[in-house]
């Protein structure tokens, strides 16, 4: 009997200090500053179209991957109260959660919830927010993003090596049009692939999400089919007031050779980094692209960037961005008529002219490419904050044939060649009305006012704004007209 009790009391000796073991080893916490959680998603998108008051919920896994326990001291949304989300830790609603638990090896869930009402006059075109985590001291993030308007959604399916993100939107051979029906926002690239089409009919909105753009290939085509009163908009997908005029937002619309001429009429190309790149990347198609009223502002890099390419321009507006405006590279063959160039950039020191004219290339081991460049600007203002405005950068094996014909132009440059400089101006300030807010039509003192040349007006009758120009033609993409009852 007494070594049945003795077993007895063992056993339950043993099987307290297991209990005990046990519950202690479970309450050991990984307290490293290295550690860190992970997660599903870097971000949450909550890209379901809004036509009415509605809300959905996204989801989010939290794991630790450690093999010890560990406390999440805080769980919260960045934007508090205030904000339009709401989060569900484990069951339990709020905007903020403290020492928050996770087992070794496992994880906890967390539901987002967004509720926004497309009606609201003031409510932005995204609604962003983030959930932030701090453990042990650690703080990582979880961007939270949503569109708080009605528009057609194009996100990147596509994620391959030395490529950006991208989603076809024109297959080999199909032709896709946008439609003014609701605005269009970009997640990633917009692809049109070689042989597809592309066409954007007036007033179209097309809003483009960081690093993102249209990107038509090799054999695509882009229309867009602007009018004076529906311009189509590209720009990016911020539309609060700080982000207004703010360069950068987005990548660039990225053209390749072709066949089929390109089209851009009555644009409005805003915010980026590239406003167009037009290039060739393996062989000369044609490579045509008519650009003609439109106006390319706030570009962080270049408003035109080519590499061999064939441009036609007239009624343009290139204004104020962080190197050149217009960058005609590697040759290519350039005719732009009553246009404004006018670089006033100011976020930033600009160490680059407004204008660079290349004809070559050299490769990682010297060799020298070069192409034949001819260019002409006709009825043109080149203008900005630099003292010199145009670069030339010529290689002489190869043809570089320029002209600037009735033209406006801030330059250091020898300005007597007459083949080259045809009546033009040289250092004069054209008075633009406000070229702060890019305001680039021309004050009534303006020196570029009934000096153009009549015979290129008559090729470009009307100006930006519809104003017939071929009796006494001003300069630029503006023509100055008398305001009725100001003097």
């Amino acid at each position: 009997m007494l070594s049945r009790i003795l077993n007895s009391s063992l056993f339950l000796f043993i099987a307290v200090i297991l209990s005990v073991t046990s519950c202690t080893k479970d309450e050991t916490f990984d307290n490293s500053p290295s550690t860190k959680l992970s997660f599903s998603a870097d971000t949450l998108i909550f890209d379901t179209v809004f036509s009415t008051i509605g809300s959905i919920t996204g989801q989010l896994h939290v794991y630790n991957k450690s093999s010890e326990k560990i406390r999440i001291s805080s769980i919260k949304l960045a934007g508090g109260t205030g904000s339009r989300y709401s989060i569900n830790v484990d069951g339990l609603p709020g905007n903020e959660f403290n020492d928050v638990e996770i087992a070794a090896k496992d994880s906890i869930f967390i539901f987002v919830r967004i509720t926004v009402n497309p009606q609201e006059t003031n409510l932005p075109f995204i609604v962003t927010d983030s959930i932030v985590f701090e453990t042990n001291g650690n703080l990582q993030d979880i961007d939270l993003v949503a569109w708080g308007q009605n528009a057609h959604f194009i996100r990147w399916n596509v994620d391959r090596p030395n490529l950006p993100k991208y989603r076809l939107v024109a297959g080999e051979g199909v032709d896709t049009t946008w439609t003014n029906d609701l605005p269009i926002v970009v997640y990633g690239y917009a692809v049109v692939d070689s042989t597809g089409s592309l066409t954007i009919n007036a007033g179209t909105k097309i809003y483009f999400h960081n690093a993102s753009g249209l990107w038509i290939y090799k054999g695509g085509s882009l229309k867009v089919l602007g009018n004076m009163e529906e311009p189509v908009y590209f720009q990016g997908d911020r539309l609060d007031e700080y982000y207004r005029d703010l360069p950068g937002q987005w990548d660039r619309i990225w053209l390749n050779e072709g066949s089929i001429d390109n089209e851009i009429n009555y644009a409005v190309i805003r915010n980026g980094f590239i406003g167009i790149q037009a290039e060739t990347l393996q062989e000369f198609m044609g490579n045509q692209l008519t650009i003609s009223n439109t106006i390319i502002e706030n570009m962080s890099g270049a408003g035109i960037l080519t590499r061999y390419y064939l441009i036609a321009g007239s009624n343009c507006v290139i204004a104020n961005c962080g190197q050149y405006a217009l960058a005609l590279t590697l040759g290519g063959s350039y005719d732009f008529r009553q246009t404004t160039i006018a670089n006033y950039w100011d976020f930033g020191y600009r160490q680059t002219q407004s204008v660079i004219l290349n004809n070559y290339i050299k490769d990682a081991d010297g060799q020298v490419f070069a192409y034949p460049l001819s260019a002409n600007f006709a009825n043109c203002i080149i203008y900005g904050n630099r003292d010199e405005e145009i670069l030339f950068d010529q290689n002489e094996t190869e043809q570089f044939v320029y002209k600037f014909d009735h033209c406006l132009i801030k330059t250091l440059q020898d300005m007597t060649d007459q083949e080259k400089y045809l009546n033009c101006i040289k250092n004069q300030d054209p008075l633009f009305v406000d070229y702060e807010v890019n305001n680039f039509e021309l004050d009534s003192l303006s020196p570029a006012q009934n000096v153009g040349n009549i015979e290129i007006a008559n090729t470009v009758p009307l100006d930006l704004k519809g104003i017939n120009r071929t009796e006494s033609p001003d300069l630029g993409a503006y023509e100055w007209i008398p305001v009725i009852g100001k003097r």
